[in-house]
């Protein structure tokens, strides 16, 4: 018999409904830990590196929701002006991400803002700067659970616009452009990263179409910032963030992101239902 070589992630129809859903197990999370039910803010932002809810918890910016269910991650509730948004730390990895965005859509959560750490593909920019994601290469395993297969996932226009013309006014460097998500960070050929530079890929890093791919499928504004901040650790100064400054850039930076795709959300919301 000859063995089956189909390589499994093109045999799925993102379109079929799924079994198990987040909502489901975070029920029963629910249950089996006597909790009561809880809806999460509107907005929330995924750290992945956990340093941004760190410094909000030691601050006294952020407090821990400890009747968030999920077995894995801890929610913060951040007060930002007048604001409240959710914060969980520490969602490295596209299935980590999304696992934990579509258990955040299922309790309430109606926009959702990512923030990662990245390495420089591009040659025309210097780390560490912000980078607003409008598409992400597919190189990873996610994203097909959500979309028909495609090179790339890309953020809705009109939201990457909104965003965009909020952050422009931050002292701030955020700039737009396209990002390369990979599963295998340890797996970045010079051959690999020439080819991309080539596409016109900003920067490398782990999340993001996986994250947008969920986005279009549930019909969810998602937006994925990347904080630029090394050369694949190719220089000695890699890697720095800039401190205190640089995680008020970092929060200042998502707020803002927060509060346009909210706003974005809320101006959907009412095209939808007056168009009834």
């Amino acid at each position: 018999m000859a063995e089956d070589t189909r390589v499994p992630l093109q045999e799925h129809e993102p379109s079929d409904a799924p079994v198990f859903t987040a909502a489901n197990l975070l029920e029963a999370a629910r249950i089996r830990k006597g909790l009561p039910k809880v809806t999460v803010p509107a907005g929330c932002l995924l750290d992945f590196d956990g340093e941004l809810v760190q410094h909000l918890a030691d601050s006294g910016r952020a407090a821990e929701d400890s009747a968030w269910p999920c077995f894995h991650t801890r929610l913060f509730r951040w007060r930002a002006g007048s604001a409240e948004y959710g914060v969980i730390g520490g969602t490295v990895g596209a299935p980590f991400a999304v696992l934990v965005a579509e258990e955040l859509f299922a309790l309430g959560c109606r926009a959702l803002v990512s923030i990662s750490s990245a390495g420089l593909v591009a040659d025309r920019f210097t780390p560490p700067f912000f980078l607003l994601i409008e598409r992400a290469l597919r190189d990873e395993g996610t994203s097909c659970h959500y979309m028909p297969l495609a090179r790339y996932a890309d953020a809705h226009p009109s939201l990457i616009a909104a965003v965009r013309k909020c952050t422009n006014g931050l002292s701030v460097p955020v700039h737009t452009g396209l990002s390369w998500t990979t599963d295998a960070p340890f797996r970045e050929t010079e051959s690999l990263i020439a080819s991309r530079r080539m596409e016109g890929i900003v920067s490398v890093e782990m999340e993001a179409a996986a994250l947008l791919s969920l986005g279009q499928a549930l019909g969810k504004p998602v937006v994925c910032l990347a904080h630029v901040t090394n050369t694949m650790a190719t220089r000695t100064e890699d890697f720095e963030k800039g401190g205190d400054t640089g995680l008020a850039d970092s929060l200042s930076v998502c707020a803002t992101a927060l509060e346009a795709a909210l706003e974005h959300a809320g101006r959907k919301t009412h095209t939808s239902e007056g168009g009834r």
